[in-house]
């Protein structure tokens, strides 16, 4: 099995002064939800997700080694969209002393972190996951150039687990089009520390799977996702919750062989409603739908009984909403979203997206 401490390198064969590195890393959509954490990151449940194809950051890395080590700090500038981005510093700052045990020659450079959003900024959708993994990958495109033994496997698992330790979710933002992150007796391979490539059979009915997101409310996150996991601690109901997502996470593995749409939007639906109840009944407890976001989903709830048309919600911790639907009733769903929902929508805003393959490297 593999352990953390396989994520600490030997000593490095290579050297390098100097480059730049550009990786975009995507947003991902969880479909059984991570709720409630233990230290270092680890989840207290599996999740599985699918990867997104147009909701992506794209980071660009330039380093140059210090001529000066003695003073042991890390050294680096955040722009986004090419201008200094001071306050979100601290959480760089944090993630580079979590993974310097991994990375050992982070404090041996002064990094330049250059990094832009795809889908516009503020729009409430969240950028964390997409950020840390587009970090990460650049960071380990690094460590290839110093140890270029690097295997490609390794590669990626290794950036996963970097990735996770600035946000759980980013994990799965890594690679492949549906990734599961946490341990589960069924899912060979999978671990706490890294997202791992579904493994099993999946039907074409989820091939190229459309993802409709509806911007409800473009505000500030009313809960910080590390608030929101730590009143999981003590939560009268989180055992049975974590016992729950291990069970859902184990239906979803027939659903994806057979390509049974009814049993998938039954899981789907009652995973986001139960991340939201969990709120609800947490002490401090909050409501994070808006009326807005109920009424969406009772509309798409009346979309689906009349027509049979196979479309369901997701939600993440907020008020936006993921239509999800497959490619081939791809026209009637979008007409229904402008015809029914739009007006639901902050400004009338929504992104289309679909599932896409994770990161990739640009430079």
């Amino acid at each position: 099995m593999v352990t953390a401490n396989d994520f600490i390198p030997s000593p490095y064969t290579n050297s390098i002064e100097e480059g730049v590195f550009q990786w975009s890393a995507p947003s991902n959509i969880a479909l059984v939800k991570y709720w409630g954490k233990k230290e270092n990151q680890i989840p207290a449940n599996p999740s599985v997700s699918f990867t997104l194809n147009n909701c992506k950051t794209i980071t660009q890395l330039a380093f140059a080694k210090k001529q000066n080590t003695v003073q042991s700090n890390f050294s680096f500038d955040l722009l986004f969209e090419g201008k200094p981005k001071e306050d979100f510093k601290p959480k760089i700052q944090k993630f580079l002393e979590r993974i310097e045990p991994y990375l050992p020659f982070l404090k041996d450079y002064h990094f330049t972190i250059d990094t832009r959003n795809t889908f516009p900024h503020s729009s409430g959708i969240a950028s964390s996951a997409s950020g840390m993994a587009a970090l990460a990958m650049n960071l380990m495109s690094l460590e290839k150039e110093l140890n270029p033994a690097m295997t490609e496997d390794y590669f990626y698992q290794k950036a996963s687990f970097l990735a996770r330790l600035g946000s759980g979710s980013a994990c799965r933002s890594v690679k492949g089009q549906v990734v599961v992150w946490g341990k589960q007796a069924n899912i060979p391979g999978s671990s706490d520390f890294f997202g791992v490539e579904f493994p099993h059979t999946i039907h074409d009915n989820f091939k190229n799977y459309q993802d409709t997101i509806l911007l409800v409310d473009k505000g500030e996150k009313q809960v910080s996702s590390t608030l929101g996991h730590d009143l999981m601690h003590n939560h009268p109901f989180a055992e049975r919750r974590f016992a729950q997502a291990h069970e859902n996470l184990d239906h979803l593995i027939s659903i994806f062989e057979s390509g049974n749409l009814e049993q998938f939007i039954a899981i789907v639906e009652s995973e986001a409603l139960t991340l939201h109840a969990m709120m609800m009944t947490s002490m401090p407890y909050f409501i994070l739908m808006k009326p807005n976001t109920l009424e969406i989903i009772n509309r798409i709830w009346s979309f689906r009984n009349e027509t049979k048309i196979p479309v369901c919600f997701t939600l993440d911790a907020g008020a936006n909403v993921h239509v999800l639907y497959p490619n081939q009733v791809k026209e009637k769903v979008l007409q229904f979203i402008q015809d029914e929902l739009v007006g639901y929508c902050q400004n009338g805003q929504y992104i289309c997206d679909e599932i896409g393959i994770g990161s990739q490297l640009i430079v």
